[in-house]
C-alpha cells in the first residue's frame, strides 16, 4: 500500500483529493497539511512514501518544503500538484529533488498513474507540463521575466507577493533581514520593478500568481 501525504491550503481540495484517491487500489491516504511547514512535521510523524505538494501556500510553500523534507528522508516521493503547469516552476521542482510534475487540470486516473509511477522511482510529468519544459529549451527566456529567477529569488517572490514582510520571510527562511533586503531589491532590478505592488502587478500580469 502506498502511504500518500496532501499539502493544498484549500480545505475543499484536499478533501476532493483524498476522497478519489481514497477509492483507488494500492494507495492509502494518511494525513493532509495545508502548509509547507505542517508537511514536514506530518512527514515525520506519518512516514508517507508520497507527498502531493501544492505550490503557492503561506509560509515557506510548497518549493521550499520540498527541498527541506527531501535533506531528512531522501527517499520520499515528492509530485507537485499546482495550477502552475508553465515555466519555471516545474524547473524548479524537479531541481528541488520532486519526482513528479502534475497541474491540478490533471484527472484522477493520470495522478494514480503518477502515483504509482514515483513510488517505483520513475520520473513523472503531465504531458504538456513535459512539453513545456521542452519547448523552454529552445525558447528565449525574455519571454517571461520570472525565468530568470534563481530558487530562492523565485521563493521570496511569491512570500513578497502574498503580503508578508521581511522579518517573516526572515524568520521562515532562517535567513538575516539584511539578506531578505538584498534578494528583494535584486527582484526589483532583474525585473524592472520599483517596489512591492508593481511585482506583485507584474507576476499577476505574467501568470506566475493567481489573483486571490
Amino acid at each position: 500500500m502506498i502511504k500518500v501525504l496532501l499539502v493544498d491550503d484549500h480545505d475543499l481540495v484536499r478533501m476532493g483529493l483524498g476522497r478519489l484517491l481514497s477509492d483507488a487500489d494500492g494507495i492509502e491516504v494518511v494525513g493532509e497539511a495545508e502548509s509547507g511547514e505542517e508537511a514536514i512535521k506530518k512527514v515525520k510523524e506519518l512516514n508517507p512514501h508520497v507527498v502531493m505538494m501544492d505550490a503557492n501556500m503561506p509560509g515557506i510553500g510548497g518549493l521550499e518544503a520540498t527541498r527541506r523534507m527531501l535533506r531528512f528522508e531522501p527517499d520520499l516521493k515528492v509530485i507537485a500538484l499546482t495550477v502552475h503547469g508553465s515555466e519555471p516552476y516545474p524547473s524548479q521542482f524537479i531541481a528541488a529533488g520532486a519526482m513528479g510534475y502534475l497541474t491540478k487540470g490533471t484527472d484522477i486516473d493520470e495522478m494514480v498513474k503518477a502515483i504509482h509511477s514515483v513510488n517505483r522511482g520513475k520520473l513523472y510529468l503531465a504531458a504538456e507540463v513535459a512539453q513545456q519544459m521542452a519547448l523552454s529549451q529552445f525558447s528565449k527566456t525574455e519571454d517571461n521575466p520570472f525565468s530568470t529567477l534563481s530558487e530562492r529569488e523565485m521563493q521570496i517572490m511569491l512570500m513578497i507577493t502574498r503580503g508578508e514582510k521581511v522579518q517573516a520571510i526572515s524568520d521562515k527562511l532562517h535567513l538575516s533581514p539584511k539578506t531578505v533586503n538584498s534578494y528583494r531589491y535584486r527582484l526589483f532590478e532583474k525585473l524592472g520593478v520599483e517596489n512591492d505592488v508593481s511585482l506583485t502587478h507584474m507576476a499577476l500580469r505574467y501568470k506566475v500568481i493567481e489573483a486571490q
